[in-house]
């Protein structure tokens, strides 16, 4: 179903950069057959409260635009999106689509029409739940879903195996060399099918009936001398295989060893639909080789390019909230990424001005280098707080600020048990000056920061020239 795309990329940065924005915007520009590995987390169709959690105007938006219609609205939203990554992923390349049960079925259809049934390579579960709610009257839902699917029949993939487990070691590797201290475990020798005799040292054997020796004669001799082969029975030699020789069973569909981000989690970033690093390792390496190119479409904390850039792969990251993707430059540089440019922020006056109501409450607080309060509705004036000393914020979207507003914000001080506070806005009028002056007098410090100001402590690389 791939399209020629007859837009240029230009001068467009297609490697280790993050795009702010609608993700269908960017892929649009995006060239044909650019990236070896696809994932993609996006909202599930059941998850409205997480995207308002997450306090950007922009998704909480977009999320509307994506419902109001249904699950048939969804599936079409999905798939002009998912026919774009198609057309971006190389003949060689993997597709990644993480769901869950409400929608999973409907997006299977979907993404077996564009990338064709025979391309469909597995359908893997993803147990992130270990124990049910006591009150379900019903089978406890678990998991996840991950469609996998190829490109062609040629992909790139790479097995993976699961680690043995404490409880299969001491099951199945019991036994200890008393020299070496190395553990091992005793494995038949024979498998089905009629083979000839074999010569063990000293005799010839037979294998039991409708079965051969798994090893030729010229393996065997070595083994002998090695002391591979062990004879429990006279007639029936075994093989000694290592515990350190193991590499684990190829892994399969099911995924019960990767455990969600908790609460106290180390890796933890507080999005609330965060995927562990160990899920987006296991992906990356199965279906990519370093310096491949792996292009997540719906970032959200960047896991996904974050744990790219530890594995030596190039990355590209979009996501619809800029606050968002502030906190993904943060991640890949902590993993080693240098100069990392975001491509779609707003820089200046006249597009934060354009921005809704939350999303340029966020980008107030994070130029302040805060945290925006994740209340939106009973907030009491405050929208956010900085980061050390929790100091409250308030965000206007406004010019002339007049005294009424600086009264109020001294109420609200005084709620949260504070003396200190700071508004932002475009321009403050003499009113707000002279009361924020009579404040200080009373014990209370409000500084009045314009958006002026707060434009020049951004980086000035924000959204870089693509064309």
């Amino acid at each position: 179903m791939a399209r020629a795309n007859t837009k240029k990329a230009g001068k467009m940065k297609l490697e280790n950069v993050i795009y702010s924005g609608d993700n269908l915007t960017w892929l649009k520009k995006f060239p044909d057959k650019l990236v070896d590995l696809i994932y993609l987390d996006p909202p599930f169709f059941s998850n409205r409260h997480y995207e308002v959690i997450f306090n950007d105007g922009e998704e909480i938006r977009s999320f509307e635009d994506r419902w109001k219609g249904g699950i048939n609205h969804y599936i079409g939203w999905m798939k002009e999106r998912v026919f774009e990554l198609h057309r971006v992923l190389k003949d060689t390349g993997s597709f990644y689509l993480h769901c869950d049960w409400h929608a999973s079925h409907y997006l299977k259809v979907m993404c077996d029409e564009i990338f064709e049934y025979n391309n469909f390579q597995n359908e893997i579960v993803w147990q992130k739940i270990r124990y049910d709610k006591s009150q379900s009257n019903n089978f406890a839902k678990l998991h996840d879903i991950i469609l996998f699917y190829s490109k062609t029949n040629k992909y790139i993939y790479n097995q993976q195996h699961l680690s043995p487990s404490q409880e299969y070691i001491k099951k199945y590797y019991s036994q200890t060399e008393p020299i070496t201290n190395r553990k091992y475990q005793l494995a038949c020798f024979f498998q089905g099918g009629q083979g000839p005799p074999r010569r063990f040292g000293d005799k010839i054997l037979e294998p039991p009936s409708g079965k051969h020796w798994i090893w030729s004669q010229e393996r065997i001799d070595e083994a002998m001398k090695e002391g591979r082969l062990v004879f429990t029975d006279p007639n029936k030699p075994r093989l000694k295989r290592y515990l350190d020789e193991y590499g684990g069973r190829n892994m399969g569909t099911i995924w019960d060893d990767i455990f969600p981000v908790n609460a106290v989690a180390k890796e933890r970033y507080g999005y609330p639909t965060q995927k562990p690093e160990a899920l987006m390792e296991r992906i990356i390496k199965a279906s990519s080789n370093k310096n491949d190119l792996v292009l997540d479409p719906f970032c959200g904390c960047g896991t996904t390019i974050a744990v790219a850039q530890r594995l030596q792969r190039k990355w590209i990251g979009i996501d619809v909230s800029p606050s968002a993707c502030k906190l993904m430059k943060n991640r890949v540089e902590k993993n080693g990424a240098r100069g990392t440019e975001i491509i779609g922020q707003p820089l200046n006056i006249k597009e934060l001005k354009a921005l809704p109501p939350f999303e340029f409450q966020n980008w107030c607080v994070g130029a302040l280098g805060g945290t925006v309060n994740p209340k939106k509705v009973g907030d009491m004036g405050i929208d956010g707080f900085t980061f050390m000393n929790r100091y409250p914020i308030q965000v206007k979207q406004s010019e002339g600020i007049g005294r009424n507003v600086i009264d109020n914000f001294e109420t609200a001080l005084q709620r949260a048990n504070q003396d200190m506070g700071y508004i932002i806005a475009f321009s403050f009028g003499k009113g707000a000056y002279e009361e924020v002056a009579e404040a200080k007098q009373r014990g209370l410090h409000i500084d009045l920061l314009t958006v002026d100001k707060l434009l020049e402590y951004e980086e000035p690389a924000g959204r870089g020239k693509i064309f």
